[in-house]
């Protein structure tokens, strides 16, 4: 009989939750769940114990919690544990958690720690050995993370300042005075914008991060709250509305949420909706090659949660057109994890069915690099990476607009231009074209390679210390 602890990791939105449990003691915890519960679930019956605690270490803005419905499924025996530090307030049945508390689980105790900055009510939760005095661990949630730390303005410009001292007494305060062993364990990996450049490794020490953090090495508020403002990322589209739903306490199933079959015909009066968002979830290059008209092209990958969270709003109503109707759950799965449930249904037998049934099918046209290079001036190359990737090199004569800002930004394009929009890989370029092939741009044309394709060809590149950005 051994004590565990595991990371559990969320791909595209880089979140990681923590699995604990003692076989001998028979009970388990998890702290910071993802709504698709399978997974922990699973690792229960692995070791034979069930769920008796369900943490959260703030109320999340980036992805939909889990705890309500890892709690259902566990049909009563676990509770879920939330702070109340901060004032925070919840629509659902809890228990409250306070600086100091302590759960004990088998071999491992744990004592809740407020560090507020991230939100006013977040905890980190201290690791020990119960016979120990000295902490081994800390589950940081989204105050500290791998050389970087959590975004104290989510809570909009009147909070900022107040949660930027609140932080900056956290990093001093709590973080800088644990010992150097100490294993820090964050909510986040490298993906996620609830902070800036969060590294790649999924765990880090104290001391690594007292010597390479620039957050821990700040002895002024005034230079912590620079760098903070001058590194922070755009806030997503969906941050506000997720942190209210899960204040309030999402929906819960006894399983993923449902998704009917639909015919074609179905599918079609589900569209007469004006309301009604079309995800196509293949390949660009299929659906370059045919496509419903006005669908999103938002690629099968675990990224998708991220953009379908920037994107579209989490209770708009949503038709699926899949790249096989096996990729049904998957898809589904990731698109809940960023708080879509309003499904109205999927197209059986996927874009074969509609092609089929004579149905009209748009195309978007797909350009090389070649091409684009060859046709120097009859196209407008639109960039939609982020900013920062944008500084290191871009097309000549391109124009920068974040993927993310392009919906508030697309007044500013001319419909009657020739766009050619890229980013690294093709990806976010898919997705930028079909959003401007919804909103009536005729001339439009997606990258395939993009960024990376232009480079492998061996072609010229401008950067910011050239020229001005455009």
């Amino acid at each position: 009989m051994a004590f565990r602890f595991e990371p559990i990791l969320a791909e595209g939105i880089a979140q990681v939750s923590y699995f604990i449990c003692d076989e001998s003691a028979g009970g388990a915890a998890i702290i910071d769940p993802r709504p698709d519960a399978d997974i922990y679930l699973q690792k229960a019956r692995q070791y034979g114990v069930t769920f008796t605690h369900v943490f959260e270490t703030h109320i999340h803005a980036d992805f939909m919690s889990g705890a309500r419905q890892l709690k259902a499924r566990c049909k009563g025996s676990a509770k879920i544990f939330v702070s109340i530090e901060g004032d925070a307030t919840y629509d659902f049945a809890y228990e409250p958690v306070r600086e100091g508390d302590e759960f004990e689980f088998g071999q491992v105790k744990m004592m809740a720690k407020h560090t507020p900055g991230h939100t006013p009510e977040h905890l980190s939760y201290l690791l020990y050995e119960s016979h120990k005095e000295d902490p081994w661990g800390i589950v940081t949630g989204d105050s500290l993370f791998v050389d970087s730390l959590g975004r104290p303005d989510l809570l909009g410009d009147e909070k900022t300042d107040e949660l930027t001292q609140a932080l900056f007494n956290t990093m001093r305060e709590v973080f800088c005075k644990l010992r150097d062993e100490v294993i820090v364990y964050p909510c986040h990996a490298a993906g996620s914008a609830c902070g800036p450049d969060i590294g790649n490794r999924l765990h880090t020490t104290i001391g690594y991060e007292k010597k390479h953090n620039p957050f821990m090495q700040m002895e002024t508020i005034e230079e912590f709250k620079k760098a903070v403002q001058d590194s922070a990322p755009p806030v997503p589209t969906h941050y506000p509305k997720m942190k209210k739903l899960n204040a309030k306490g999402p929906k819960t199933f006894g399983h993923l949420p449902p998704v009917r079959s639909l015919s074609v015909e179905d599918f079609e009066k589900e569209m007469k909706n004006p309301d009604t968002i079309i995800i196509d979830t293949r390949d660009m290059l299929a659906f370059g090659g045919g496509h419903i008209e006005g669908a999103f092209n938002i690629g099968q990958r675990p990224i998708l949660s991220v953009w379908a969270g920037w994107l579209i709003d989490t209770e708009a109503p949503i038709l699926l057109v899949l790249p096989e109707d096996k990729d049904l759950e998957q898809v589904v799965t990731l698109l809940w994890r960023t708080g879509h449930t309003n499904f109205k249904g999927y197209l059986a037998g996927n874009m074969r069915s509609w092609q089929e049934s004579g149905k009209r099918i748009k195309k978007l046209p797909q350009l090389s690099v070649h091409e684009l290079s060859q046709n120097n001036g009859q196209y407008q190359p639109l960039d939609v990476r982020r900013d920062k990737e944008w500084q290191n090199g871009y097309i000549p004569d391109a124009r920068h607009i974040f993927l993310g800002e392009l919906s508030d930004k697309i007044s500013t394009l001319n419909k009657k231009q020739k766009f050619a929009v890229y980013c690294a890989s093709g990806y976010r370029a898919s997705i930028a074209a079909s959003l401007l092939q919804k909103n009536g741009f005729q001339n439009v044309n997606s990258i395939p390679g993009s960024f990376k394709a232009w480079k492998a060809a061996d072609l010229s590149i401008e950067n910011k210390s050239q020229y001005q950005k455009k």
